[in-house]
């Protein structure tokens, strides 16, 4: 009889590690840019109709005030016109096209955030807004607007001392992500702190080493309702375990398996269809 408790137990608990582990969600790093123009309203939808939870793409502001998809402070590197968004009003910057990925001037615009949203509505597709901070309030008002709020995550890499005193009346309205360097000896003073004070939606964590100890142990982050966020996009995020290693060298073991046994819950990559076909083999994705 002991025996059987103990291969029921061993059961349950192998059974509940696979249902944990299924809740591994994919987040698009800049959209499908392997086949559309970066942070495109094309590779935003290409990338939600891949079947990924989460498009990662980053604000910036025109002269009048219009928040549009820009990664870089300049759109020199993306677009065929030269200058920081905020050189031009909306009408102006619109005429530039997005360049794809051999360099080459495309039809696409550089879209706004509110298109992106509507685009977006309704399809249970998550949207993290990085390079948000200093945008955080028009963001929320369009969001608001489009009737979108429970689809954006907000993030930013300050500590919840610094977020309360920024934005003390929005923290209780969005759902944020505190982005946490575990290099620094005090990430996990920082984590603590946020679950002191409030539920973030995920926590990111980047490190160039593997050495943390929120690495070896990240239970209680998970314990308290809130996901871990890691990135496997490249080295300085994730110490090398990292997209190239997993796709270039069929590496997965020290890359995508890597990150999932140190208990990422969502893992950001710059090869989307990939990452998925390989959860949905290891049963790890919807």
């Amino acid at each position: 009889m002991k025996n059987v408790l103990i291969a029921i137990v061993a059961l349950q608990l192998i059974t509940g590690l696979a249902c944990a582990q299924n809740k591994v969600m994919v987040a698009a790093h800049r959209g499908d840019w392997r086949n559309a123009p970066e942070n495109s309203l094309r590779a935003f939808t290409q990338a939600t109709a891949m079947g990924v939870d989460i498009v990662e793409l980053d604000l910036n502001k025109t002269k009048d005030g219009v928040i549009v998809i820009m990664h870089d402070q300049t759109i020199d590197r993306t677009t065929n016109g030269k200058g920081r968004p905020s050189d031009y009003t909306f009408e102006e910057i619109r005429k530039f096209g997005l360049r794809n990925g051999l360099g080459r001037v495309t039809n696409n615009p550089i879209p706004t955030l509110k298109e992106v949203m509507l685009a977006l509505k309704g399809t249970g597709v998550m949207v993290n807004l990085d390079k948000s901070y200093d945008y955080f309030n028009e963001a929320y008002a369009i969001l608001q607007e489009t009737g979108t709020l429970k689809q954006a995550i907000f993030k930013a890499e300050v500590t919840y001392d610094e977020l309360k005193q920024k934005y003390p009346d929005l923290i209780s309205h969005i759902a944020y992500m505190p982005i946490v360097n575990l290099d620094r000896a005090n990430a996990k003073q920082i984590i603590s702190a946020y679950l002191k004070n409030m539920k973030p939606y995920a926590f990111e964590l980047n490190f160039k080493q593997d050495t943390s100890g929120v690495l070896a142990d990240n239970r209680f982050i998970s314990q308290a309702g809130t996901k871990v966020w890691l990135n496997s996009l490249w080295a300085s995020l994730d110490a090398g375990h990292d997209d190239d290693k997993a796709v270039e060298e069929n590496n997965k073991k020290d890359s995508w398996d890597w990150l999932i046994a140190h208990g990422a819950t969502i893992m950001q990559t710059d090869r989307p269809k990939e990452m998925l076909e390989y959860l949905k083999i290891k049963k790890l994705h919807k």
